[in-house]
């Protein structure tokens, strides 16, 4: 007689682990969908890095591209739009940080830590406001650089945050130059 609970236990057993396998295969199953919306679309994907031609883009001027979903607005910037923004100390900027990815995260928010390039001509920075996420209008404001007209937010010549409720600078994404008339983001 305990020769046949035994094998009994072992049939229970295997029933138990059985079941719980298959369940676990079908969850697996049903959840997948779930966590593979997450991942990246594959036309984002494959724009994960970018080339623009600037070459076209005059002084004073600025071109805005589409980037991972985003606008990214190219400017190149006057003599007077640099200085401007190379003459504001950091104390009085709302948002100290640089927020350019090319830098360090604790780099301040000086001019010369958010431009492409030494001279500051070039400025690459994400076109959405980071108050609610809006568009900010070009060359426009109280301090002549971009405007958020949605909730009021005032970003000057460098793209920082100057007045209104955004809390950051305009982030400038990762971006580098492949040769005098091309950047490539990403």
């Amino acid at each position: 007689m305990a020769h046949v609970e035994d094998q009994g236990g072992t049939r229970r057993d295997f029933l138990y682990v059985a079941t719980g396998a298959a369940g676990a295969v079908t969850a697996g199953a049903a959840i997948w969908p779930l966590v593979n919306q997450m991942n990246p679309a594959a036309d984002v994907q494959a724009l994960s890095s970018i080339q623009v031609d600037i070459a076209g883009v005059e002084v004073g001027s600025q071109i805005t591209v589409k980037f991972l979903g985003k606008p990214v607005f190219i400017r190149r910037r006057t003599p007077e739009e640099i200085e401007a923004a190379r003459e504001t100390p950091v104390s009085e900027l709302k948002d100290p940080l640089a927020r350019n990815a090319n830098h360090a995260a604790e780099d301040p928010a000086l001019d010369e830590n958010r431009t492409m390039d030494e001279a500051g001509e070039w400025l690459l920075m994400t076109g959405v406001c980071t108050h609610l996420g809006c568009i900010p209008l070009g060359e426009a404001g109280d301090f002549g650089g971009w405007f958020c007209p949605c909730h009021g937010s005032h970003y000057d010549t460098s793209g920082r945050i100057r007045k209104g409720p955004a809390p950051e600078n305009l982030p400038i994404p990762v971006a580098q130059f492949v040769s005098e008339t091309v950047v490539e983001l990403g």
